[in-house]
């Protein structure tokens, strides 16, 4: 059994994983952390030298190494969908959770993270919630395809949402840790 968490920046992913590996006794992996300690620079960086394409390229190989670890925890990054080979990988996965929260919510959640607006960098020329509620447009859908179970992260706190997941997903923690 393992579980990725999908869905766009400032949903949780990272701190929802955390959460359940210690609910459930599992190890996470933050994904995007992989991609940089693979790429040794940040994400921003891999952006700015080498452009999106091959983030996109690191980020598949990443996750690929990932989707067959049991008892483990995918905090994926937000665009990890855009790849088809990457909708593969997620299918591996025993289940796949969507987190969502309103566009205006993850900006705000986003302006108020010091470490999304320093190592993060803007996909579209825009930048700003217009950004957001333009690639939401295009990631929604996919999101959706690879989805078995979307979880509202609107005005619930991480724990709240970590026991839905649990709950919805029947989940039982380990005896011994991951």
């Amino acid at each position: 059994m393992n579980l990725a968490l999908i869905g766009y920046r400032g949903t949780g992913k990272t701190t929802i994983a955390r959460l359940l590996a210690e609910q459930l006794n599992w190890q996470w992996v933050d994904l995007d952390a992989q991609i940089e300690q693979t790429a040794g620079c940040s994400i921003a960086e891999i952006f700015q030298r080498h452009g999106e394409p091959e983030f996109r390229r690191i980020e598949s190989e990443v996750l690929a190494a990932h989707v067959g670890l049991d008892r483990t925890i995918l905090a994926t990054g937000g665009g990890i969908v855009l790849a088809p080979a990457n909708r593969e990988q997620l299918a591996k996965v025993s289940a796949v959770v969507w987190l969502t929260a309103p566009a205006a919510t993850l900006w705000e959640r986003i302006q108020g993270d010091a470490v999304s607006r320093s190592q993060r960098p803007n996909l579209t020329a825009q930048g700003g919630l217009a950004e957001i509620e333009q690639l939401l447009q295009v990631r929604t859908p996919l999101y959706r395809q690879c989805a078995t179970l979307e979880v509202d992260t609107l005005g619930r706190s991480p724990e709240e949402v970590a026991a839905e997941i649990v709950q919805r997903l029947n989940l039982v923690a380990s005896p011994e840790p991951a």
